[in-house]
């Protein structure tokens, strides 16, 4: 009888032990990115597989505007995102009360004008409509450009987000019209020209590098980073996406892709 009683006992010990020990199956870390098709959801297939083998999964949710991305980070319903430059989270945070930040720098897409009535910029007649960003970041950014290239002068208290009514000089009498940045492609035939960023200029079909008349140099200050929530930026997922979006295989890509579209910074 004590022989059977013991047995029992160790049976159900077994048992305990077996129901009380912990897993060894660890989840699969994932990274909801919200990001605009081109070139960034490209960008993005390129290291998917790669990061997949440190274990973490990378979901690409496409976005076609500027705003909800970041809408959507600040919510939670991603984990980060993948299409702005800083100057204009920053002026997103600063208007909207977010507190989303930079985790990397990962390449240009170099601004540019482009024309359907024009071939080259010295043709652009007196009071030519030009179509801009209608963001206040992307604008500025826009009539920079047209400053750099002695079209317009700007007022020297103009920053980054000069408008309008900084301009001081204005020898060919130019008329701006304030366009969202993602439909200036469609309204080519109706203007003189707009002013594109390069992502959108890629996705109508346009070079930028033969295609536009007027071109950001190098020097932009324009680079394209990710952005999560601040309280996350230290994640060690982020670092290793970091890690991959910053590889020569990312490098080789770009530069074989986009033709000069867009400019690896690392």
């Amino acid at each position: 009888m004590k022989k059977h009683i013991g047995i029992l006992l160790l049976t159900v010990l077994f048992s305990l032990c077996v129901t009380l020990a912990p897993t060894a199956v660890s989840a699969e870390e994932v990274i909801k990115i919200g990001a605009t098709p081109l070139p960034h959801a490209e960008i993005l297939n390129v290291i998917k597989d790669d990061i997949a083998k440190e274990g973490i999964k990378l979901e690409i949710i496409e976005f076609t505007d500027y705003v909800k991305p970041n809408l959507a980070l600040d919510d939670g319903e991603i984990d980060a995102n993948f299409y702005q430059h800083l100057p204009y989270l920053e002026s997103f945070n600063a208007s909207h009360g977010t507190k989303l930040a930079s985790i990397g720098a990962v390449h240009v897409e170099p601004l540019g004008l482009y024309s359907e009535k024009i071939k080259a910029i010295e043709n652009l007649k007196e009071k030519a409509l030009i179509a801009i960003p209608s963001d206040s970041v992307n604008g500025g950014r826009a009539l920079l450009l047209l400053q750099s290239h002695g079209l317009i002068k700007l007022s020297d208290k103009a920053g980054l987000e000069a408008t309008e009514l900084d301009i001081v000089e204005n020898s060919k009498k130019l008329r701006f019209k304030a366009i969202e940045a993602a439909q200036l492609p469609r309204v080519l035939p109706d203007v003189d020209g707009a002013i594109i960023n390069g992502n959108y200029a890629l996705e109508a079909g346009l070079n930028p590098t033969k295609d536009a008349l007027l071109i950001e140099g190098s020097e932009s200050p324009y680079v394209n980073i990710v952005a999560v929530r601040e309280d996350h930026k230290n994640d060690k997922k982020f670092e290793v996406l970091i890690k991959y979006l910053r590889s020569e295989k990312v490098a080789e890509f770009i530069l074989s892709k986009y033709n000069g579209g867009v400019v690896p910074t690392f």
